[in-house]
């Protein structure tokens, strides 16, 4: 639950998504006994509905909480952009001009503008139920092909020095382990195993686990670290609020799990956080900006100058192994790919070029020696 805790220290209900745009759209209140204010009642009562239909729809098909409060605002827009007119009056004509409005009005990334397309057809196939013939003949939006941005081994190193603490440690995890951002906040506590070293990635991208290495320089620092967790934890098991989120209903199966200790997050926020799912204050990991917004400035103060975040530390990761010679298909599964293409675009950038060939005009400005 997507950096985003000091975050979690800011979740809202899903409904209430429903009403952002009340925030820049402000509308004179009309009278409440006017047939205006009857009706914008009305409509607002649909709204509520419609937003806990598509709560409900994604959470029965086990969505991720950051999906479901995008989706909401996608469709929440759409239907702000037609006038609030219901879903069921409108069709590919107006899906499309939302789509053209966002790509050449919003100048939309191609990626922002296939998931508000992703939006809409769950709306329709997913929530609404109703087999519309045009849904097959929406066109998504081509994404352009983007080669990674990948620190040297120096770089990398510089910018986790940058760093201190907490944050260092989860630097290095995700460039000696290739973590996404996301995977590295929802370590718990049984998912590191010291004596295999070895971390397994619970419910990855695509909803998928896999096993990857610890990096045992790590390790000294993740045990005192864990130990200094262990202690928070401690101190919230006598006060009553050892609490935290558990995947999967496994709450109900085991009603104390949540309490145990190998259920609780490496890395927690130091606030309780308010659930919107379960409407329960609980201790939930910490968010992405913890860590973002830390090498954002690390980056800036290392002096590369590169477009690098969080993720090139992943990046970093498989292209650094296959450079050391690594099997192709060991950083596959490392990495957590399906398809091999995924994994063989950081060939691209393994050597000094991505083509391992010297330019011909340094051939010939050699061969000139000391004419110039």
């Amino acid at each position: 639950m997507g950096d985003q805790n000091k975050a979690n220290t800011q979740l809202v209900d899903v409904a209430e998504s429903w009403r952002f745009h009340s925030q820049y759209f402000p509308k004179r209140r009309p009278n409440p006994g006017s047939r205006g204010a009857l009706s914008k009642a009305a409509n607002k009562d649909k709204s509520d509905e419609l937003a806990n239909r598509v709560s409900k729809a994604c959470r029965v098909r086990h969505l991720s909480l950051s999906t479901e409060r995008a989706y909401c605002r996608w469709i929440k827009r759409f239907l702000v952009f037609h006038k609030e007119r219901p879903p069921l009056e409108m069709g590919a004509e107006e899906v499309g001009a939302f789509l053209t409005h966002l790509a050449v009005q919003g100048n939309v990334a191609a990626s922002t503008q296939n998931q508000a397309l992703s939006a809409l057809l769950f709306l329709y196939r997913d929530v609404l139920e109703k087999d519309f013939g045009w849904l097959e003949d929406v066109v998504r939006a081509k994404k352009p092909k983007r080669l990674p941005v990948v620190f040297t081994p120096t770089e990398a190193v510089a910018v986790i020095q940058q760093l201190t603490g907490t944050r260092r440690m989860m630097a290095q995890l995700m460039y000696g382990s290739g973590l996404r951002l996301m995977e590295c906040l929802r370590l718990r506590v049984q998912d590191v195993d010291f004596d295999r070293r070895q971390i397994t990635v619970r419910s990855g991208k695509g909803d998928k686990d896999r096993a990857t290495i610890l990096p045992e320089a790590v390790i000294p620092a993740l045990n005192q670290h864990l130990t200094n967790v262990f202690a928070t934890y401690q101190s919230d098991l006598m006060a009553g609020r050892a609490n935290v989120h558990l995947p999967n209903a496994i709450d109900v199966k085991y009603p104390n799990a949540h309490r145990q200790w190998k259920w609780q997050y490496v890395f927690p926020a130091e606030q309780l956080s308010h659930d919107p799912r379960s409407n329960h204050y609980r201790r939930h990991h910490v968010g992405p900006t913890y860590l973002q917004k830390s090498v954002a400035q690390a980056v800036r103060a290392a002096g590369i100058h590169k477009n690098a975040g969080c993720h090139t530390f992943r990046h970093s990761f498989a292209t650094h192994l296959l450079g050391q010679g690594t099997d192709i298909r060991t950083v596959q599964e490392l990495l957590g790919h399906v398809d091999l293409r995924t994994t063989q675009i950081y060939t691209h950038v393994l050597h000094q070029n991505g083509f391992a060939v010297k330019s011909p005009v340094d051939r010939f400005l050699a061969s000139l020696g000391d004419q110039l």
